[in-house]
């Protein structure tokens, strides 16, 4: 299976999802059980990886992280930071 990079990105969520974890005071462990909770199969290891911008995120993880998080995708999309060429 090919590995999919954007300028060697993973995700473009990693530093608005730490940044919004920190400020609505959760843990990555915390987040991580709000997730199991929610039957998503992720571990504190893995929220570690993508706020890294070392694992992909999926479509069902995004929308389970923003319900989480009370934000909407849009608050975690750095749509901004894309490089067009």
């Amino acid at each position: 299976m090919k590995k999919i990079c954007y300028y060697d990105n993973k995700n473009i969520i990693s530093e608005k999802l730490k940044t919004l974890r920190e400020q609505k005071g959760l843990s990555q462990s915390n987040l991580a059980a709000k997730l199991q909770t929610m039957n998503v199969n992720i571990d504190q290891q893995m929220i570690s990886k993508i706020e890294k911008n070392k694992r992909q995120v999926t479509d069902y993880e995004l929308a389970c992280i923003c319900k989480c998080l009370s934000v909407t995708p849009n608050d975690l999309l750095n749509f901004s930071e894309l490089k067009f060429e």
